[in-house]
């Protein structure tokens, strides 16, 4: 079938294949550093305990079969292994059908992953990332050209991720439809980079400008995705764009650079450098890529009809294997910073003298004097999920206790996840938690006090405990 494949594009297979496999990369050595104190056997949300009341029906994954902090170490790690092999080129040297075994390895070690990882893995891009990672087991090696029909279905994803992204805003909060949402965002986003203080301090035009571009790159921009080149090329280089501002302004773990990835695969690679003779496709392989094609379609139904609907979801998952999903970023924009600062004491008995220190975090803001700092792609879990504590207990109701637990035990994995542990040689007698308003200092408090931050303290958030 003369149709089925299009060499033009074999330098963008090479580049999102490479480009995909380092965000596997980074997802992997993410789980392997982090495992232990989130769902760890010691966990603050263990997985023995979760998969025991889920049928592996509802959570597909190899560690509903067995479990141990050993055997999940080992996985992940050999996921790390997988990708880096695959960023160097290595599936481009062994049978097709090698490659694609190779490929969905590690979508179903990834995917064992995120089905145990609870709430710590109830993010958008984990999803992102297995649907992407699902169509990129068809994509072939250098053995064949790429197969036209998942090439379109890519760009079906990144469109998905575009333009539900775009439709959430405008049905959302009113600032993105009167251009003001970018008056707060920086400031009260998940997690500041080291730039965001600079691109909150911009001039209000300046902000209007940016949500403006937004709306133009996430809904008009996303329908030439499906033109004829050159125009889909410059249409996904708009996207490319429009994410590297993103990751300049914030950290959002890999959502901007997996979307990146997505971009390229629209580009036509003729356009950079003529494309080798390629032998066509064997008749099994087209065979598979039709299928899966044809599954796609079909359970992409219901993520269609959630993008045309008034109540339109964010970030929903429609079956467990992230097949075909929903996407979205933001339809609700904050106003305000709250921080849920931890302390602790060595002192038995509290009285009013009481001296607490500060346990201090790696990307989340804390110390005032502290300039936030990159750590996208690389994702902070834990620093994230203090975030959405911070909005309302509710979101932390399942795992702050076990997390206040784990440091008046001192536990070693736990403190590895922080920046500063003010007890480095005895864990606290007592620990408790503050709330506390947070914004940015302006251009003049910067100079006179060298702080990013004020912070204002408004409530308790938990009171004083200890272990009994």
């Amino acid at each position: 079938m003369e149709w089925f494949s299009d060499s033009d594009y074999w330098l963008s297979r090479l580049v999102f294949q490479r480009a995909l496999a380092g965000v596997y990369l980074v997802a992997f050595l993410t789980a392997a550093l982090q495992f232990r104190a989130l769902i760890g056997e010691r966990g603050m949300l263990p997985v023995p305990a979760y998969v025991r009341g889920i049928p592996l029906r509802r959570a597909p994954s190899i560690f509903q079969l067995h479990y141990s902090d050993r055997f999940f170490a080992c996985c992940a790690w050999a996921g790390c292994l997988l990708s880096a092999a695959l960023v160097a080129g290595a599936a481009d040297r062994i049978p097709l059908w090698a490659a694609m075994a190779w490929w969905a390895l590690l979508w179903v070690l990834y995917l064992s992953i995120v089905n145990v990882g609870q709430t710590w893995y109830a993010f958008g891009w984990e999803s992102l990332l297995l649907e992407t990672g699902f169509l990129a087991v068809f994509l072939g090696n250098d053995r064949t050209a790429p197969p036209v029909l998942v090439l379109w279905l890519l760009r079906w994803v990144l469109f998905r991720v575009e333009f539900g992204a775009g439709l959430i805003k405008i049905r959302g909060d009113e600032c993105w439809r009167n251009l003001t949402c970018l008056d707060f965002h920086h400031e009260t986003q998940p997690m500041p980079g080291p730039l965001s203080w600079f691109f909150h301090h911009l001039p209000k035009p300046c902000h209007r400008v940016e949500v403006a571009a937004n709306h133009v790159t996430q809904l008009l921009v996303p329908i030439l995705l499906f033109t004829p080149q050159p125009v889909a090329s410059a249409a996904a280089g708009l996207i490319a764009l429009t994410q590297l501002w993103l990751v300049l302004s914030g950290n959002f773990a890999w959502l901007n650079w997996i979307t990146i990835t997505l971009a390229l695969a629209a580009v036509d690679g003729s356009m950079l450098a003529d494309p080798p003779a390629l032998p066509a496709p064997p008749l099994w392989y087209e065979i598979v890529v039709i299928a899966v094609t044809a599954l796609v379609l079909v359970l992409s139904y219901r993520p269609a009809r959630n993008l045309l609907s008034r109540r339109q979801s964010m970030n929903r998952s429609y079956d467990p294997l992230h097949l075909v999903n929903a996407y979205g970023a933001f339809g609700t924009v904050g106003r305000v910073r709250h921080e849920v600062v931890i302390e602790g004491t060595e002192e038995t008995v509290l009285h009013q003298d009481t001296v607490w220190r500060e346990y201090g975090f790696k990307g989340k803001p804390g110390d005032v004097h502290r300039m936030p700092r990159q750590f996208a792609p690389y994702h902070l879990r834990l620093d994230w999920l203090m975030w959405f504590a911070a909005l309302s207990p509710a979101y932390a109701r399942a795992w702050f206790g076990p997390f206040m637990e784990r440091l008046l035990d001192g536990d070693r994995d736990t403190l590895r996840l922080l920046a500063h542990n003010p007890f480095p040689d005895a864990p606290p007698a007592y620990v408790r938690a503050r709330l506390y308003r947070y914004r940015y200092t302006t251009w003049r408090e910067l100079r006179e006090t060298g702080a990013w931050w004020h912070r204002t303290y408004l409530r308790e958030y938990l009171r004083p405990t200890r272990l009994f």
